[in-house]
């Protein structure tokens, strides 16, 4: 984990302690690639450091998205009897679209293709040896979310979003129906989370309804940046397993909630100690910027 990271946990933390709700930890570990069980204690480990548990989650087996696939194949099931799931032979972000979308990285012409083929060109496509993903075709409808932060949100789906994937070529489920799927049957009422995130929330709220669910409330909050760009786990120096040998979870929690507006001054504090200052109306909109000279101070 790194402080961007770090600074979307704490937020979520602070609004659900806030309105003295329970805090779900779940373990989103779909790609086997990229999943290996020490990320997951090592993640839970630097949570406990810094003071932000959980009510129910992991390590309980069932809330990892890896061992919760009979859900997620009963959902597509559900899909596929509405005629809404078809085979897609593109090859642009196969490969990533288990993991929480990043720009660039979907599918985002309207009306791909693939909805087109014949089954004699599926045959030939299949006996040349492409495997598909499957993706999900979306209606001509503008979703309309209501973010607790940053207001109305809307798209078109088919005009802004396209058609998407929900399963891999590989057989891996992707991270939109996986959360989906998980946010019903979790009961999920409220998620919190980063704004690089808010883009999701209407194909979200589309396919919970469409699976018969009621979707939950969104509130995303703001990144932190370094020269324009969100942090990533590929800046060594911020992550958390590095900080800890330098830095107390007291001045790390201040620094966050300074940065993001929650304190008028940077100085150490618990998590506990924030949950009376917190509202969403302190809360920065825009990105933060943030570089290791914040961390000296």
């Amino acid at each position: 984990m790194h402080m961007g990271n770090l600074l979307s946990m704490l937020l979520a933390w602070l609004d659900i302690r806030a309105l003295g709700g329970r805090m779900i930890f779940r373990m989103e570990d779909l790609d086997p690639a990229r999943s290996r069980p020490e990320y997951a204690q090592a993640m839970a480990d630097d949570l406990r450091w810094l003071g932000l548990d959980w009510d129910e989650g992991w390590p309980e087996p069932s809330y990892s998205q890896s061992r919760r696939t009979a859900l997620y194949q009963e959902a597509f099931h559900a899909l596929e009897q509405q005629g809404l799931v078809y085979p897609c032979y593109c090859s642009r972000a196969q490969r990533l679209a288990a993991s929480a979308p990043h720009p660039g990285e979907e599918c985002r012409e309207p009306g791909c293709p693939c909805r087109y083929l014949t089954a004699a060109r599926r045959a030939e496509l299949e006996s040349s040896g492409r495997r598909p993903a499957w993706k999900i075709k979306v209606p001509d409808r503008t979703v309309t979310v209501t973010d607790e932060h940053y207001g109305f949100f809307s798209q078109n789906l088919q005009e802004d979003v396209g058609d998407f994937i929900i399963r891999r070529a590989d057989g891996v489920y992707a991270y939109q129906l996986a959360v989906s799927v998980d946010d019903m049957a979790m009961g999920v009422t409220r998620v919190v989370r980063g704004h690089d995130l808010l883009s999701s929330a209407p194909r979200q709220m589309w396919l919970i309804q469409t699976l018969g669910g009621t979707p939950p409330a969104y509130c995303h909050g703001p990144l932190l940046v370094s020269q324009g760009g969100k942090l990533s786990k590929r800046l060594g120096s911020l992550g958390t397993q590095a900080l800890r040998q330098s830095h107390s979870p007291e001045s790390l929690i201040g620094l966050l909630a300074y940065v993001a507006g929650l304190l008028p001054k940077q100085e150490p504090v618990s998590p506990r100690e924030l949950i009376g200052l917190f509202s969403w109306d302190k809360i920065l909109c825009q990105d933060i910027p943030f570089e290791e000279e914040l961390l000296a101070r």
